[in-house]
């Protein structure tokens, strides 16, 4: 079974970030990583190269394959078949936003983001010296809605590029063609390029549809550079291996002319071999953990409609990530510091993800079922004694 149901007290016998960054009686529902197993092909994998003491330099004799299995997953997945040619793997999607920044602008210059959004954009941007220009995702009682038309108000020559998270981190959102129509035509009719990380387009939920920008057709897939892992859909994250995916050699070139090739480092073959594996030969694996992320999310909403209405949800579209608007609860401080003290669950701090995000929390519902339900119950119990 994949979904293996880990108590609290395997989990923290485990080496690993999420549950050893708080004290042991606080529940952790923070870092976007899954309290499962990996798929026995992984492992297998895994064992075989230990087995081998197969340690030594790997180079990139491996990258061709790599980029086989990208663009046969993505064939398979979402019917769109991006070329092998221009497949750059790295170590580190952050690594890929923070160089993808500094190859495409300039310092002084503005970065687009459909904000609320992950932290590490915000980094990327601010932190190479670019300014953040904002196009805020609105709440409109159902969704978070991507106000298409008014794409083409903010690019421009001094905003040349567009960070798109699609599925988006954290309200979920799976963008629908004509939302992602809107940004092509925009980035066209203004030279923009845009980066489209698409690392949660496996995790889908049933009634969505994940749209590949680059799909779309050949003069945005010029401009589009797709970033992407099976390290979060497949929960081998420390195996460090992810890939860049350029939509035309103009576009490969511009990049590697401001960012040598040995800027990037090398792929472990580690990491490689999980990747193609999980692509290759975990299917009906990936089928069983989604399964039980949509039993999660269901209970997740139900919980929310009958014992915290207070606190605004949406189920999400995509991810493993509920977003939770505490605003309503009219908190002294923010709900972060308030779930944790008061409830001891560690949440992520939604103001870390721009200012769309104040009052708000990150909850990630990727674990067992006991777990999440004494992390909704402990939350639960802390709003009530408000």
């Amino acid at each position: 079974m994949p979904t293996v149901a880990f108590s609290a007290v395997e989990l923290r016998a485990r080496s690993g970030r999420k549950w050893h960054r708080y004290a042991d009686d606080v529940l952790p529902a923070w870092i976007a990583e899954m309290d499962f197993g990996v798929a026995e092909p992984v492992e297998r994998a895994m064992r075989r190269l230990t087995d081998e003491a197969s340690y030594g330099y790997e180079g990139s004799t491996l990258y061709p394959a790599l980029a086989e299995a990208f663009a046969t997953h993505m064939q398979e997945r979402f019917g769109w078949q991006p070329s092998t040619e221009h497949v750059v793997p790295v170590a580190d999607l952050v690594q890929a936003l923070f160089t993808l920044v500094s190859a495409f602008t300039q310092r002084g210059q503005g970065v687009m983001l459909h904000t609320p959004i992950y932290p590490p954009f915000l980094d990327a941007v601010r932190q190479t010296g670019r300014g953040v220009v904002e196009h805020r995702l609105s709440d409109d009682g159902r969704r978070f809605a991507l106000d298409g038309a008014s794409v083409r108000d903010v690019l421009n020559q001094d905003v040349p590029l567009l960070l798109l998270c699609n599925p988006h981190n954290p309200t979920g959102r799976v963008f629908e063609r004509d939302e992602l129509e809107a940004i092509a035509a925009a980035a066209i009719e203004h030279d923009a390029i845009v980066v489209a990380d698409e690392v949660h387009a496996d995790l889908t939920y049933t009634g969505h549809r994940h749209i590949p920008l680059a799909s779309l057709g050949p003069e945005i897939a010029a401009r589009t550079v797709t970033i992407t892992s099976a390290t979060k859909a497949y929960n081998f994250p420390g195996l460090r291996c992810g890939l860049m995916s350029f939509g035309s050699s103009d576009l490969r070139e511009r990049f590697r002319a401001a960012i040598p090739d040995r800027m990037l480092g090398i792929v472990t073959r580690f990491g490689i071999e999980a990747t193609i594996t999980a692509w290759r030969d975990c299917g009906g694996w990936f089928d069983e953990v989604m399964a039980q992320l949509h039993a999660n999310r269901e209970r997740v909403a139900r919980f929310f409609a009958s014992e915290l209405r207070t606190i605004g949800f949406h189920a999400p579209e995509a991810t493993y990530l509920a977003w939770l608007d505490c605003s309503g609860l009219q908190l002294p401080g923010g709900p972060y510091e308030f779930f944790l003290e008061q409830a001891r669950v560690a949440l992520n701090d939604g103001a870390d993800f721009g200012p769309p995000g104040r009052g708000h929390v990150r909850l990630n519902f990727a674990t067992s079922a006991p777990i999440l339900d004494e992390i909704l119950e402990r939350m639960a119990r802390a709003v009530h004694h408000l």
